[in-house]
């Protein structure tokens, strides 16, 4: 039973820290990550991400504590960690003299694929990542969305059951944003995904599971829905009041645990956000709060937190404490 658990663990870090200088990058990171899952590691710039994501990948080691990635230490077993991962860096080492399909068969070559097996992998990675009609393209030639998909296909070429991505669409307009996304969702499918990034809706779009790290910390970790969940109670109602704005905003406002109303007009429409204590759920009270003033309740709904909010919160409360 015990086996079969450790079998499902694709990533463990335990103890991470990291010094440059006398003050540490990261300090005592700690998380798992299951075969095949996407996992967003989200935080600001300068929060750690990046000297994370080099540990995990064998770039460079640890100051203390220990990863293991299917099973093999990145530093003591390094050839054989470094087999199963590949690694999309936040800026690409590309050779932007060379042709798309010659720097992919040149990037086989140093990671010991076959010839016949990377002219193989070469024609499925192009297909994947939708640079068919640019595989003859010199790299220095495409744009910095169609790089970043080359930059995919090279950390995908030799089929790495770990795939460990650092900003994966910064610098990138809208329209390749969205399709790199995609791509990176239909990749998840087959492998165990680790994205990291400062783009709030990122990880929320593609992640089943987030770990938020704020000063070389994890401050929180859990799936996107829980996360908001957790934090939120019903923080926030938006209600439709047919009614006096002058009479239902003060009518709300004398509700019990309303910390806050604020009202706008919306195409003919009262609308009303409502903000309560956090943890209390006052649905009942103020649905009888309008009805008892013989107003119509058009709509009461809870509005959920974004990631953004959540994030906000919990780097707030971590300096606060």
């Amino acid at each position: 039973m015990t086996t079969e658990a450790n079998d499902d663990v694709m990533i463990q870090a335990s103890g991470l820290t990291h010094y440059y200088g006398p003050q540490p990058a990261i300090e005592d990171v700690n998380f798992k990550v299951k075969r095949g899952e996407i996992l967003g590691f989200l935080g600001p710039n300068g929060a750690g991400k990046t000297t994370t994501m080099r540990i995990i990948t064998g770039f460079m080691p640890p100051s203390q504590g220990k990863v293991t990635l299917g099973g093999y230490d990145v530093v003591e077993q390094s050839l054989q960690a470094r087999r199963k991962v590949g690694y999309l860096p936040e800026t690409v080492p590309l050779y932007t003299e060379m042709a798309v399909a010659s720097y992919l068969r040149y990037m086989g070559t140093l990671r010991g694929m076959e010839p016949k097996r990377i002219k193989q992998r070469i024609s499925e990675v192009i297909d994947v990542c939708r640079l068919g009609d640019y595989h003859k393209t010199i790299i220095g030639k495409l744009s910095k969305g169609f790089r970043q998909r080359v930059g995919i296909a090279q950390a995908i070429l030799h089929e790495p059951e770990v795939l460990v991505m650092d900003e994966p669409t910064i610098g990138i307009d809208p329209i390749q944003v969205v399709e790199t996304r995609k791509l990176i969702q239909d990749l998840g499918k087959q492998q165990t995904v680790v994205l990291s990034s400062h783009i709030l809706p990122e990880v929320s779009m593609i992640c089943e599971r987030v770990l938020i790290i704020h000063q070389g910390r994890i401050v929180a970790e859990d799936t996107p829905d829980n996360l908001a969940q957790r934090l939120q109670g019903v923080d926030q109602l938006q209600v439709e009041v047919g009614g006096p704005p002058a009479e239902v905003l003060p009518a709300l406002k004398r509700v019990k645990g309303v910390t806050e109303v604020t009202h706008r007009r919306q195409q003919n429409r009262e609308i009303y956000s409502v903000k309560v204590q956090q943890g209390q759920d006052l649905r009942d009270e103020i649905s009888r709060a309008v009805i008892s003033n013989g107003w119509s309740l058009l709509n009461l709904q809870q509005v959920g937190m974004s990631l953004e909010d959540i994030f906000l919160r919990l780097t707030t409360q971590e300096e606060l404490g």
